[in-house]
């Protein structure tokens, strides 16, 4: 494993863009669970009622779930080692972008400024009438579903629920990433939810190397992952990081 991690080390080093890919993994060790595996949140909760159409018919039920594991749950999480290695190497230059299937902010709250949110944030709520933007953190939630302040309207978070797509702007900057970054750093992610999965591959395809950061083996390891680093994120990430400012 020590040469995997130096040559991982002095790949990214060398790299002219680092573009960094995560999933679920990299938030387990901040205490928030995956969502699909042994342990994942659609093994305890019915991912119907995340789906939009069930929302706008019941929303109360939704949001009930909702409350519980993105509000109640996300909101103590903080940034773990991972997070933090990741915003000092974009500070240093090397990383330029990140690309998250995560929808907890703990990117930005670790300090990374370039960040694309694939699937939505947490950090707002808008409006399904009037489109009102919240600061989800100003919003109390004592009463469910919560409402808009203007004209009462049902207030949805702003991430992507099943039956939605990608919103074009981050799809087509993270698509941008595949084609700029000649190295891929992905941590964290199964592999298995389209149309995410496919930047990497995307970006392997057009010759940029990838590394990988995952406890198992994963849909890219076999297929697009030059160096493979099997562990927690928030392990080999450091080990990572302290080699390439040696």
């Amino acid at each position: 494993m020590k040469n995997k991690i130096e040559e991982a080390a002095k790949i990214i080093k060398n790299s002219r863009h680092t573009t960094v890919f995560t999933g679920s993994g990299i938030s387990v060790e901040s205490g928030i669970p995956p969502f699909r595996g042994k342990d994942g949140i659609w093994n305890k909760y019915d991912p119907t009622l995340a789906d939009i159409s069930f929302f706008r018919s019941q929303p109360e039920k939704s949001w009930q779930m909702l409350k519980e594991i993105f509000f109640d749950h996300f909101g103590r999480a903080e940034p773990n080692a991972a997070h933090k290695c990741i915003a000092e190497l974009e500070k240093k230059g090397i990383v330029k972008a990140v690309i998250t299937q995560n929808v907890d902010n703990l990117h930005q709250l670790a300090g990374s400024k370039t960040v694309y949110e694939f699937h939505g944030t947490s950090r707002t709520l808008s409006c399904l009438l009037c489109g009102v933007s919240y600061e989800s953190k100003k919003v109390s939630l004592e009463t469910i579903p919560p409402r808009c302040v203007s004209c009462s309207g049902i207030l949805k978070p702003d991430f992507i629920f099943f039956g939605e797509g990608i919103p074009k702007e981050v799809s087509m900057l993270s698509f941008h990433e595949a084609q700029a970054a000649d190295v891929f750093l992905v941590i964290g992610t199964t592999g298995e939810v389209m149309p995410a999965c496919q930047v990497p591959v995307q970006a392997g395809r057009n010759g940029a190397k990838i590394i990988e950061i995952n406890i198992e083996p994963s849909n890219f390891t076999y297929g697009v992952t030059n160096v493979f680093l099997q562990g927690k994120a928030t392990e080999m990430m450091s080990a990572v990081y302290e080699k390439i400012i040696e």
